[in-house]
């Protein structure tokens, strides 16, 4: 049974929100907004609080949906920290001024592309992981349709793959607006559009959360999941009968961040918890909770599975540009207009 399942059947899950036991000695308490798969989320709660007696209650939604949630709150803030999920929604919040300026003295430990996020938002996020964008596909599925394996972008819009793939929804899921924006980096925006429109005759299905297409394509509801790379590893080494495929054009990743949202109501300890987050010891409990993304601490021991960056074809991702309030939402105005509802 998997840690969620147990925890539901002990009555700790309730209404979307955990809140886990108390700690011996409480010192307070957190609420912790978290944007990674929930098997991740929670030993990594369950960690802070036996290191530090804080006691912390818990939600998980996927990063679009939390981005909503903090936006809709800033005149009575509930949350303390955002924890994970993709880093443009993060810069953004950092730009609404959503989130607190904050220079963790863990930030000199830290690879040079979190702490460069850290600087382009004046220190009101950071990045805690990195993983490359891609997709995987249900090779038992493709050799009984006799479809030729795909090895890049341009192979998914063909006709042979029509109703079979899926795809997160950008306005939740910011797996999904990743790869808008480097669609539109790999090809230039109108070219990217037509092939987003090509797609979509394509797509079988929009899902809330980015994950949600890998464990589908592992399943075999879908030929071919979208997702980040490291997501599709997790059902591989599960023995999901899937390939996975870094796209030949080049691909996008994601610096999956952490902030502090404005106005929390236990600063100190969220302070606190952004330290401890940052350190190898609580890094190292993805490769635990079989989470694969490379950790942000130079220290942190990087799981043998994890895809490595220098075997991806990598495209110079503009952070400060798509992580703007005003490129987001013109971009995924325009997927709407023009793809989604305009193809129908």
């Amino acid at each position: 049974m998997s840690l969620a399942r147990r925890l539901l059947a002990t009555g700790l899950l309730l209404g979307g929100t955990a809140f886990l036991p108390a700690a011996a000695n409480a010192q307070g308490n957190l609420v912790v907004y978290c944007s990674v798969q929930e098997e991740w989320c929670r030993p990594m709660m369950q960690a802070f609080e036996r290191a530090t007696g804080v006691r912390v209650a818990m939600t998980r939604r996927s990063s679009g949906e939390t981005m909503t949630q903090i936006r809709a709150e800033a005149t009575n803030p509930r949350g303390d920290v955002w924890w994970g999920g993709t880093g443009d929604p993060h810069m953004q919040a950092a730009e609404e001024n959503l989130t607190l300026e904050y220079r963790s003295p863990r930030l000199s430990e830290l690879h040079d592309w979190a702490t460069r996020q850290a600087e382009q938002t004046q220190f009101r996020t950071v990045g805690i992981y990195a993983g490359a964008l891609g997709y995987s596909y249900n090779v038992t599925e493709l050799n009984r349709r006799r479809i030729a394996a795909p090895r890049c972008w341009a192979d998914l819009a063909k006709p042979e793959f029509r109703g079979e793939i899926q795809v997160a929804d950008p306005n939740t899921s910011g797996t999904a607006y990743t790869m808008l924006a480097t669609l539109l980096q790999v090809m230039g925006e109108e070219p990217a559009f037509a092939y987003l429109r090509a797609l979509h005759r394509n797509v079988n299905q929009y899902t809330r959360s980015g994950a949600a297409p890998a464990r589908a394509a592992a399943t075999g509801e879908t030929l071919v999941g979208i997702t980040f790379l490291h997501d599709a590893v997790t059902q591989k080494i599960a023995g999901a009968p899937v390939e996975i495929v870094a796209p030949c054009e080049g691909t996008g990743y994601e610096i999956g961040s952490m902030s502090i949202i404005r106005g929390a109501r236990n600063l100190d300890n969220a302070r606190r918890f952004y330290d401890w987050a940052l350190s190898p010891e609580a890094q190292n409990i993805a490769g635990q909770a079989n989470s694969y993304q490379l950790p942000s601490n130079r220290n942190s021991a990087i799981p043998p599975q994890a895809p490595r960056f220098e075997n991806i074809r990598l495209i110079d991702y503009d952070f400060a540009r798509w992580g703007s309030a005003a490129e987001r939402t013109r971009v995924i105005t325009r997927w709407e207009r023009e793809v989604r509802a305009g193809s129908r």
